[in-house]
């Protein structure tokens, strides 16, 4: 398969995903929303908003990964790669300011609004409740799926914020049935334990986007793994220096190998040329080895 070949597929699955999150996230808003102010449900309503940002996120991770996508020219010589984390960020603090206004609106609820004035859910949001429960479930799998394969992180942002909705509407579920047993404050409360849940999936995205962004190293596990593939390479005597740094999705590597002194600079050339192909080859978010060699 080519390269071209390869961004077509890419471009494909980033289009079908982005259709789904938004199309599905629109009409589980209005469902969720109409089952909400019909139920007298504060957690459904909640639950709806929370999908209202679904629709901005998707369309957030469509723009991001089309982007970091583009080749590299002569203003950005290594690629857009760090767009889809900026999107990442953005879609981060979506989330984060949903969680803080749900949370807001529902403390404000639970402690200056008298309990005599609650309203008790009816079974429409109790069933809106399940509906989104599978329906987001399928749709955290089926993003999560294609955004390994593609190795989008946006994306994988973007599968976790449909986990999110799916951890909300059973809040939901459970504050609803509790409301309905005569418990009357568990509806406010259930969106308020959905905030929670929302902040701090926007806090895992907004803390890795960052890490993404400010060129950290590879974890210790995928270094071991990338130095014992260097060190099997012919005429690889040692490893004189190992760094790595991740760029987006992908990831830089400085390296300097150390080869027989004997040997003529063509030779030498050739080793270092053949470890940068069977790295690259072998690790597939490798975008660039920059190798020196030293003499034993």
């Amino acid at each position: 398969m080519t390269v071209n070949d390869l961004n077509l597929n890419e471009n494909k699955i980033i289009q079908k995903l982005s259709f789904i999150g938004i199309f599905g996230n629109i009409v589980l808003c209005f469902f969720k929303f109409f089952a909400g102010f019909l139920g007298n449900s504060a957690a459904m309503i909640s639950d709806a908003i929370h999908s209202l940002s679904d629709v901005f996120a998707t369309s957030v991770a469509y723009f991001g990964a089309n982007l970091s996508r583009q080749k590299a020219d002569k203003e950005h010589p290594y690629g857009h790669e760090r767009i889809e984390c900026a999107a990442s960020l953005i879609l981060g603090l979506i989330l984060f300011l949903t969680g803080i206004l749900i949370g807001f609106e529902g403390i404000k609820k639970l402690f200056f609004v008298s309990e005599t004035t609650y309203l008790i859910p009816t079974k429409i949001a109790f069933i809106a409740s399940i509906v989104s429960i599978v329906v987001k479930e399928a749709m955290f799998i089926y993003t999560r799926h294609w955004a390994k394969i593609i190795k989008s992180d946006v994306f994988m942002a973007d599968a976790w914020h449909h986990r999110t909705d799916v951890f909300s509407s059973i809040i939901s579920l459970v504050a609803i049935a509790s409301c309905r047993f005569g418990f009357k404050s568990m509806d406010i409360i259930g969106s308020i334990l959905i905030s929670f849940f929302i902040i701090k999936i926007a806090y895992d995205i907004l803390k890795d986007s960052l890490k993404k962004m400010l060129d950290t190293s590879c974890d210790d596990c995928y270094i071991k793994d990338l130095n014992d593939f260097i060190l099997s390479q012919k005429g690889v005597i040692c490893i004189d220096m190992l760094n790595t740094r991740i760029f987006g999705s992908k990831v830089y590597i400085d390296l300097e190998i150390k080869v027989d002194g004997e040997i003529s600079l063509k030779e030498a050339h050739a080793i270092a040329e053949n470890v940068h192909s069977n790295v690259e080859n072998r690790f597939s978010n490798i975008k660039h080895v920059m190798i020196h060699v030293n003499p034993s």
